[in-house]
């Protein structure tokens, strides 16, 4: 599962919530601290691991 991460632009805090592409495509995102809606969502490094078929 990704996992998102974003910075309240209010209080400036950083957080992370893990969830599937369909429940980030309907969630309206809060921030955990102040509960204000106006975060913005962070670009992050990330890894792709396949399978390695023969």
């Amino acid at each position: 599962m990704p996992v998102y991460e974003f910075r309240c632009e209010k209080c400036n805090k950083k957080f992370s919530l893990n969830m599937s592409i369909s429940e980030y495509e309907r969630t309206k995102f809060r921030c955990p601290k102040c509960k204000s809606t106006r975060v913005k969502q962070l670009i992050t490094p990330f890894q792709v691991t396949t399978s390695k078929k023969s």
